[in-house]
């Protein structure tokens, strides 16, 4: 209930908040997760509350959502921030090193903005984003993708196994495009896996 006001006091409606933006459309507001204030922007399917996110146990569905939402979020972050090349290349996509510290940075983003969190959790992401930025170098300078190429992040074989085919290079032309056709990929790989699965179910007498 609204807190009286004086008489000649106009009434000031409380701010929602959905009425602030951080860098980019909706950013705020996608970040709530609650049926008050539904996001209207790229992160507004992403799950309620924010959790850590497993890939390798989400659905096809799931997973198809997830990466919309991540990409969106990656397209924003390195615009925000200024990040080159070295630290979020276009094919990111392609290394699960770089999904896997992406996608925790981006869970934690949504936490850290949450309207019901800390006043200082924002403070607490930049810290983290910081030393996640360092990481990121890191996996990008050993991964082999850059600004215009990409290859496979290389694999050593241990003792006994099989020795992976070293991958040449490949000319970048079109990242959207190949984002595109890797999440189809990755999403019919998983209903084919999800298929599998439950045709290995036993039936019931």
């Amino acid at each position: 209930m609204p807190e009286p006001t004086e008489p000649n006091e106009p009434h000031r409606a409380e701010p929602s908040p959905g009425d602030f933006e951080i860098g980019g459309p909706d950013d705020a507001g996608a970040s709530t997760r609650h049926e008050a204030d539904e996001p209207s922007g790229p992160f507004a399917e992403s799950p309620s509350p924010a959790q850590p996110l497993n890939w390798r146990t989400l659905s096809a569905d799931e997973a198809e959502q997830e990466w919309l939402a991540l990409n969106e979020w990656v397209h924003w972050l390195r615009r925000e921030f200024g990040l080159s090349a070295a630290i979020i290349p276009p094919y990111w996509h392609r290394h699960p090193e770089l999904v896997w510290e992406l996608s925790a940075l981006h869970q934690r983003w949504l936490a850290a903005y949450d309207p019901y969190q800390d006043p200082s959790a924002p403070l607490v992401w930049m810290a983290e984003f910081a030393t996640a930025r360092q990481r990121l170098h890191d996996w990008v300078s050993i991964s082999g993708t850059r600004l215009d190429r990409d290859r496979p992040t290389r694999q050593t074989s241990w003792p006994g196994e099989d020795v992976p085919p070293i991958e040449a290079e490949s000319r970048i032309t079109n990242r959207e495009d190949d984002f595109v056709h890797f999440v189809l990929d990755d999403v019919e790989r998983r209903r084919h896996a999800e298929a599998a699965f439950l045709r290995d179910q036993p039936t019931e007498p």
